[in-house]
Parts: C-alpha cells; sequence; structure tokens
C-alpha cells in the first residue's frame, strides 16, 4: 500500500528542485523558508486554518511562496485563472469566502485594475486585503477593489514582522488538511470547487515520477502550463517530488519552449495539442525534439491523428493522458512503448497503483466487463475530500464504496482503461454510447475540411448526430460529401444527419487551455433543425 504523503511544507523543504525563471534561479526549498514570513503575514490579516486564500497569478516563484504559506498554517489556496474576467473572479472569489487576493497586475498588459472595477465588493465581501504581486518588476502601485486594503507584496510581507507573532501553533498533523481548490470547467453550471488535501496532492506526485520513471534524468522539466490550472499544477508537483530543475515560464510561447526542450534535452513534457503543434513548426528539421522519451498530451481540439502522425515524423513519443480535476491530471498513461492505436488514446494506466477504475451501464446500473462501454468510475487514494461549500455534488459524486462518478465515457481493456468522451457529449446512437471524436476524426479525413464538431440532436423521433464545419482555406464543404464519407467508413447510424459550414466554434477559456462548447452548438444544430422542419426540407 502506498505511504500517505507528506505535508506540503515538508514535501517542498525537502526538494533540491531549482527554479530557473526570467533569468534568475531559486531553490523550492528556499522558497519554502520565505514562506514563513508569508505564513506569518497571512495570519495578520486573520487567515487560519480552513481560511481561503486566492491566486490570481501568473506562474511565478511568488505563487509557489505563496501555496506553501497558505499549507503552513491549514489555508487552502484558491486557483483563480489569469484570463478571468469580473463576472468570474467574483464569483469564485466571494462564494469562496477568500480573505485575500494576490494578483499581478503586470501580466501580459491585462488591465486587472479595469476588471476589478467591474467587481462589486459586496460580493466579495469576505476580502480583507488585495496584494499586487510584481515578480521580477513592476511599477509598484496597488491594484484596488472597493475599501478592501491594498497592498503591494513587500508590504504585505512586512507585516510578518509588525508586532507579535500571531500565528497559532497547529498541534495536528497537517497532511489531511484541505490545502488546493480548483474549479471545475462549469459548461452548464456554475464551476463547483473540488478540494484536496495536502496528502493528496503530494502522494499523486510521488505516484507521478514512479509512473513516468522521472527520477531517470537529471535534465530540467518545463513548467508551461498554467499552475492556476490541475494539468500544470501536478506537473510542477511531480518536478519538486523528483528534484528535477523546473525551467518555469510565465505563459506559453511556442518558440520557448521549442528552444527549452532542444537546448536543455528535455526528457518528459506535457501539453495540449494545440500546444505541441506550434512547437512542431519551428521543428523544421525534424531532430531537435527527439530528447524526448515521453510527451504527455490531452487533445482539447483538432484531431488527436494528425497530431499523433506529425510527432511520429519528429521523433516525439506522444502518449494520451487521462485526468480531471477531481482525481488529479496526470491520473493515467499509456506506455510510451504501446503500439500507436493505444498510445494515441485517453487514459492507460493509472499511475497509482491501488486505484481501481470500473464501468456501469448507465441505462441499467449494471457493472460491465472489458470492452464494454459505460459511464467510468474510479476509486483512488488520491481523490478530493469532494465539492467545497457543496456536500450535495459531493454525495451525488462520491457513491458507494467511495468510487466517484466521473462523468466520463469508457472501458475497460488488458492494459487499463480508455476514455472516450465526457457523458453529456458521448452520443447514443443505434443503442450504443458513441464518442463524437470517432466521428469527427472521419470528417476531418477530407481535405476541404479544416475542423469538425459532432453534436448530438433528434431527428425523426430518433437520436443523430449533426456536424458543424470549418472548411479549409478556400474551400466549402458539400453536406452530401461528408455525409457519405462517413457511410463508407463507419457505421450507418454514426453519419450526420445534416453538416453546417460555420467560421468558427464558440469556446470558453480554461486554465489548460481554449475548450470548445459542444452544447451552444447542439442548441445551434436544434434550431437549425426545427427552421428546416418548418420549412418543409
Amino acid at each position: 500500500m502506498t505511504a500517505p504523503g507528506p505535508s506540503i511544507p515538508d514535501f517542498c523543504a525537502g526538494s533540491e528542485t531549482q527554479i530557473a525563471f526570467r533569468g534568475g534561479t531559486v531553490g523550492i526549498a528556499d522558497l519554502a523558508r520565505q514562506a514563513e514570513d508569508a505564513a506569518r503575514a497571512l495570519s495578520r490579516l486573520g487567515v487560519g486554518r480552513g481560511d481561503r486564500i486566492a491566486l490570481w497569478l501568473p506562474n511565478c516563484p511568488e505563487w509557489f511562496t505563496l501555496f506553501v504559506a497558505a499549507a503552513r498554517i491549514g489555508a487552502i489556496a484558491v486557483m483563480v485563472n489569469t484570463r478571468y474576467r469580473s463576472a468570474e473572479v467574483a464569483d469564485i472569489v466571494g462564494r469562496s469566502g477568500a480573505k485575500a487576493l494576490f494578483l499581478s497586475p503586470g501580466f501580459r498588459g491585462i488591465d486587472f485594475p479595469a476588471i476589478l472595477d467591474g467587481v462589486d465588493p459586496g460580493d466579495c465581501d469576505s476580502l480583507k486585503a488585495l496584494v499586487s504581486v510584481f515578480p521580477a518588476g513592476g511599477d509598484g502601485s496597488a491594484a484596488r477593489l472597493g475599501a478592501v486594503a491594498a497592498l503591494r507584496f513587500d508590504e504585505f510581507l512586512g507585516l510578518a514582522d509588525s508586532g507579535p507573532d500571531p500565528t497559532q501553533p497547529v498541534a495536528d498533523d497537517l497532511s489531511e488538511a484541505g490545502v488546493a481548490i480548483f474549479t471545475t470547467s462549469g459548461t452548464t453550471d456554475k464551476p463547483k470547487f473540488v478540494l484536496h488535501s495536502q496528502q493528496s496532492v503530494t502522494r499523486h506526485a510521488l505516484d507521478v515520477i514512479r509512473a513516468f520513471a522521472m527520477t531517470e534524468d537529471a535534465s530540467p522539466l518545463l513548467q508551461n502550463l498554467p499552475l492556476c490550472g490541475v494539468f500544470g499544477f501536478c506537473f510542477a508537483m511531480a518536478a519538486i517530488a523528483a528534484d528535477r530543475p523546473m525551467l518555469l515560464e510565465e505563459s506559453f510561447s511556442a518558440k520557448a519552449s521549442f528552444e527549452a526542450v532542444r537546448d536543455r534535452r528535455i526528457t518528459h513534457l506535457i501539453a495540449t495539442d494545440d500546444m505541441l503543434h506550434a512547437m512542431l513548426d519551428f521543428d523544421t528539421d525534424r531532430t531537435a525534439l527527439r530528447s524526448l522519451r515521453m510527451a504527455g498530451f490531452a487533445a482539447f481540439n483538432g484531431d488527436p491523428g494528425a497530431l499523433m502522425d506529425r510527432c511520429e515524423a519528429h521523433g516525439v513519443p506522444l502518449v494520451g493522458l487521462y485526468g480531471m480535476s477531481e482525481v488529479m491530471a496526470l491520473f493515467a498513461a499509456q506506455p510510451p512503448d504501446a503500439p500507436r492505436e493505444q498510445r494515441i488514446m485517453g487514459a492507460g494506466i493509472p499511475v497509482c497503483p491501488e486505484t481501481v477504475v470500473r464501468v456501469r451501464d448507465p441505462a441499467s446500473g449494471a457493472l460491465l466487463g472489458t470492452g464494454e462501454t459505460g459511464a467510468l468510475e474510479i476509486r483512488t487514494p488520491n481523490r478530493m475530500l469532494g465539492y467545497f461549500g457543496n456536500p450535495e455534488a459531493t454525495a451525488d459524486a462520491i457513491g458507494d464504496e467511495g468510487f466517484l462518478r466521473t462523468g466520463d465515457a469508457g472501458y475497460l481493456d488488458d492494459a487499463g482503461f480508455v476514455f472516450l468522451a465526457r457523458m453529456g457529449d458521448a452520443l447514443r446512437l443505434g443503442g450504443f454510447l458513441v464518442a463524437p471524436e470517432e466521428i469527427m476524426a472521419r470528417i476531418d479525413e477530407l481535405p476541404q475540411v479544416a475542423a469538425s464538431q459532432v453534436v448530438g440532436v433528434t431527428a425523426g423521433g430518433k437520436p443523430r448526430c449533426a456536424a458543424f464545419v470549418i472548411p479549409a482555406a478556400g474551400a466549402t464543404v458539400a453536406e452530401a460529401a461528408v455525409i457519405d464519407h462517413c457511410r463508407a467508413g463507419l457505421a450507418g447510424y454514426k453519419a450526420p444527419v445534416a453538416v453546417w459550414e460555420i467560421e468558427e466554434f464558440p469556446t470558453t477559456p480554461s486554465p489548460n487551455g481554449t475548450k470548445v462548447q459542444r452544447r451552444k452548438l447542439q442548441e445551434l444544430a436544434r434550431q437549425r433543425l426545427d427552421t428546416m422542419a418548418r420549412a418543409g426540407c
């Protein structure tokens, strides 16, 4: 049985990881020591065990200082995406009850003060302080929100020495205390707050480095995904667990990431599909990325088959990953030496050997065997504590014997399990669950199609699918050609009942990249089919 993970302060204080950022280097252990002052400063603001602070920050060393500081006093860090704007920030800060909000107004020229001007201070009445963090520069001015105390980061740290230490010693072990809140995507409702404990974070990091053989090399690990998202967060924790140097990028740059892999001989990389495509564009001689022993990817946009083809041509060993905020990113991965058709699939072998995955028929409730598609359920020691402030949602998500109902469709195979689609996105066609990605991959084979999306609809009283396509430059897409191509290579019930050209797909930002809003496309498809029905088409 895997030993419980250590507390976050012990985990970081014992690490030899050196973080390279903006031309300088700092040790994670040094940041853990600096966090002692930040912890005292938080205590002076009235932040204690179980209280929340919000980190609305880009990647920077100060992020680690604040995260460890919160953990030292048993507080919880709420991750806030820098892409979020007034309504989203007000909702997350307000519902979480955060007592301090940390931001970096100089980041990428974003007008954070203007965003805060759109926030009603009454919606964030728990806030005691707004702290402007300026990693390696900045004009020093503090952003403001109503009458909330506004501090520069140096002023915040100065609170640590202003009078007697208010920090109360915690008698019991903090490893089981909540430490991090990640927000779900919130495509159909307000985002839920996924709460993880200190030991679930650290134990998962230790599982990741063992499963990915990350301690067998001393080259740096490239941290170019945002720390506010579980994808980037888990990779950063793995770097700390592995004592590997970390190249910390404030935000993703395809050129900088490509050069880092080429020049530093990086062995492990995780990225979204669009990030990998952008990096491959710089590899003109198809040799610069061959130091990679594993490139794990999440397919948020586009055809994973096309990405696999490009990676193989460049000598990049691409493997599919699986994860979600509730059980951590990098939860499972395909083996790098597996056949192509297996490596392209999401999921694979769970990194934690104590994990149990099962599949349930969503209609009958019966558990299914290998190869049968249904709803994925997961039991793992690294599961979330629950949805913060939402016991009803927690009870709905965590069923008998501690299994998490993931809301994902998939099946068990000989290697582990395979993720197909979100249950809400999975299509029930011809009596079978069908992943829309399967149909999209077939449509994307047509040279006149640049990209496609497939959604479920009802036509003629039966469940069918419809497709939206973005034409390739200078091309037009004939509906009949798409339908015929699908029928020629797929079961008849998988062919779309209608195909429409569209200039762009509706999207929403997430910490890990931009995601297509299929719900909006589904509603648009319904409207168009209704119009066609009224017109007698």
